[in-house]
């Protein structure tokens, strides 16, 4: 692979602390969630993974549609990440709930499944965590 970027962050405290990117533009604190026993009141790892995996999905999704010439300027993507106990430790998972407005069905799922094609965050998951694609009514996703 020929490495277009590098993206650096560093994490002081783990999930009790801080992640600052090494531009600065990204400067968060971050904490345990409530339901996994900590004191919440900012973001955590798997609010970040789900805001990136939403953006570059989205983006896949934009770049099949412009070369299918399909109009997706109304679409959003959600990602959930889920995180739980697997094994001796813990895992992800991971669900991508993709509206598509005006779309057809048909063309919706045809396009969702060449973005996870496409996307470098479900190749870098595929197989390592479950993925699950959903096409969704558009009015279900907010803003």
């Amino acid at each position: 692979m020929s490495v277009l970027y590098t993206a650096s962050a560093t994490s002081v405290g783990g999930r009790e602390g801080g992640v600052r990117s090494s531009d600065g533009i990204l400067d968060l604190k971050v904490a345990m969630p409530k339901e996994l026993g900590g004191q919440g009141g900012a973001t955590n790892p798997e609010q970040l993974f789900a805001a990136g995996y939403s953006a570059c999905f989205h983006s896949a999704l934009k770049r099949i549609a412009a070369q299918e010439k399909v109009n997706v300027r109304e679409s959003r993507v959600t990602a959930e990440v889920g995180i739980g106990p697997v094994g001796e430790g813990f895992g992800l998972e991971v669900d991508l709930r993709v509206a598509l407005p005006g779309v057809a069905p048909d063309v919706a799922e045809s396009l969702v499944g060449k973005a996870h094609q496409l996307c470098p965050y479900s190749n870098a998951t595929r197989n390592n965590i479950p993925v699950r694609l959903h096409v969704v009514d558009p009015s279900t996703v907010s803003a």
